[in-house]
Formats: structure tokens, C-alpha cells, sequence
């Protein structure tokens, strides 16, 4: 079992949200065929409401042999998240049902000006 990576996510409202990244191993891609995944923001560890939620097809779009997992919040929903700092993971569930947590941290969203 490997931890998951802590990374700190900065996002700013009223703006869309993408952000790419590859898992590997070791160097290596991972095949993320037969993969889905998910992905919450809340408020604090214990918030039985998450603010944003994200999944396989609508949010997280998964690449395949390539490893790549792109992000994407849209800015309508950036909008509507107040400013402040959050909590986050990113889990990938295979197809048997085995989860890994890949990234967990801090989720940041700066205000906006203009609206």
C-alpha cells in the first residue's frame, strides 16, 4: 500500500479549473483502463457536504494506458464556491473495487474581482 501524494490545489473562483496529471510508478505510466474516479472538496475533514464533487465523466476524464487524469471544474461552479481554504482527495477505484487514494491536500480558492 502506498500513501497518498499531498499536493495543494490553488483555484480561483469565477475561473475555470483544469489540471492534468499523470500517475506513474516507478517511471512508468499506470493503465488506467477499467479505472473510474472520484474526487471531493469540503469544507473540513468532518463536513458532511461536499462543495464541489467530482466524478469519472463529469469532472475527471481518465487517459487510459497514458496514466493522465485531468481535472476539470467549470467556472459556473467556481463561482459558487465561497473563498477560503478546503480539503480535498482523489481516489481511483479499479474494476474489482480496490481503491487507491492518489493525492489528498489542501484546495484553495482565491476570490474574484470581477463578476
Amino acid at each position: 500500500m502506498q500513501a497518498p501524494a499531498t499536493l495543494n490545489l490553488n483555484c480561483w473562483q469565477g475561473a475555470t479549473f483544469d489540471y492534468n496529471l499523470t500517475w506513474t510508478l516507478n517511471g512508468t505510466a499506470v493503465n488506467l483502463t477499467g479505472y473510474s474516479a472520484r474526487m471531493q472538496v469540503r469544507e473540513t475533514y468532518d463536513s458532511t457536504t461536499p462543495v464541489i464533487s467530482l466524478t469519472s465523466g463529469t469532472g475527471i476524464t481518465l487517459g487510459g494506458t497514458a496514466g493522465s487524469i485531468l481535472l476539470d471544474i467549470s467556472a459556473a461552479t467556481t463561482a459558487g464556491v465561497p473563498s477560503g481554504q478546503y480539503v480535498y482527495d482523489l481516489e481511483l477505484v479499479t474494476s474489482g473495487g480496490y481503491v487507491t487514494r492518489l493525492l489528498e491536500g489542501n484546495f484553495n480558492v482565491d476570490p474574484e474581482v470581477t463578476r
